[in-house]
């Protein structure tokens, strides 16, 4: 088995396998409540909050690289120990590890943050992924631990997406922060990043997020617009007036990861324009 991709069901993981099976790989991805619609996929059914379900699947499926997308902000286990346990059994059995993390592991205080920054988690799921980072650096120097940002996909597919079309129908769902920003990075820029960093010899952390550094609502706009969405009435507020927990400026640095990659990580206002028929 060349690739197994922890968390293959999700936006993330489907569009790895996807790239993955385009360019020959064998794969194997998993799932936790149901197989996603790609052919061609060893799907398993995995639950990665169970060390030994984990350990046993990579001894049997023995495969050259692991990529790990496999996340649930709201749930420590799943994020963290869950990941230290991929983690464990890819040092184990010697497969090539990509762990996928979050520029929420970071405070938000600093202007930008590169790769040797250290991690100042505020929230819950920051935490849970800062700990991750420190299990894998840990069991496997060789890793790769490639921390990105908002991740958006096409058509709805992604919470960002979603939450845009929601506001756009009722404006009294929410708001888009105006004062929250962020790097965010298409899908199959990411992927195909990921997909990079597996078939290197890189170790250690690299960021992988967008060009361009967006608050919320300016990302909204852009959704809208590319959609065909009215994007007068999406609602805008402050994320500093709210109890929401997190960072709210983090502008991921990528200039030492891009210099490594043939993915143009492209800015959010380059891959949200809308195309012109």
């Amino acid at each position: 088995m060349d690739l197994l991709v922890v968390g293959g069901s999700g936006l993330l993981g489907r569009e790895i396998v996807r790239q993955a099976l385009r360019i020959g790989r064998q794969v194997a991805a998993t799932f936790h409540r149901q197989v996603a619609p790609v052919a061609g996929v060893t799907w398993r059914e995995l639950d990665i909050r169970r060390r030994d379900e984990v350990a046993t699947l990579v001894r049997q499926l023995r495969p050259g690289a692991i990529i790990n997308a496999a996340y649930q902000q709201d749930d420590w286990v799943t994020t963290a120990d869950g990941g230290m346990y991929v983690a464990a059994a890819a040092a184990a059995n010697g497969a090539r590890l990509v762990q996928v993390s979050s520029d929420a592991v970071f405070s938000g205080t600093a202007e930008r943050y590169d790769e040797t920054d250290s991690p100042d988690p505020i929230s819950p799921y920051g935490a849970a992924k800062a700990a991750v980072e420190t299990a894998t650096r840990g069991l496997d120097p060789s890793a790769v631990i490639a921390r990105t940002s908002l991740i958006v996909g096409a058509g709805g597919s992604s919470r960002q997406e979603r939450l845009v079309h929601n506001l756009a129908a009722d404006p009294t769902r929410g708001v888009l922060f105006t004062d929250d920003l962020r790097c965010p990075i298409d899908v199959t820029d990411l992927a195909a990043a990921l997909l990079e960093l597996a078939n290197s010899d890189h170790a250690g952390i690299h960021h992988v997020a967008g060009a361009d550094a967006l608050s919320r609502y300016e990302l909204g706009l852009l959704i809208a617009r590319r959609d065909g969405l009215d994007d007068t009435v999406l609602p805008a507020g402050r994320r500093a007036d709210t109890t929401v927990p997190g960072p709210v400026r983090v502008r991921l640095d990528c200039t030492e990861t891009q210099s490594k990659l043939t993915t143009q990580l492209r800015g959010a206002r380059t891959f949200l324009a809308p195309t012109v028929a």
